[in-house]
């Protein structure tokens, strides 16, 4: 497997915190669940991870979705 691609790589929830991506398990499995996140995969029992691909995909779209969003200004 050549994780330099990302492609069969996972992110831990360790890895999550690591990229910033600092939140609650309940609010990752509501995103999960509305599909504003990636699925998780179930390694076994409860042991889950993400593909780290699909991440850092999810990631570039909120730099994107930022880049296009004016906030109010204080």
């Amino acid at each position: 497997m050549n994780i330099s691609d990302g492609q069969k790589a996972l992110a831990t929830r360790a890895d999550l915190k690591r990229l910033g991506i600092i939140v609650s398990n309940s609010t990752l499995l509501r995103w999960e669940a509305r599909g504003r996140f990636p699925r998780r995969v179930r390694l076994a029992g409860t042991s889950v991870a993400w593909l780290l691909n699909e991440i850092e995909q999810w990631l570039a779209e909120r730099a994107e979705e930022r880049s296009r969003t004016h906030y109010a200004e204080f």
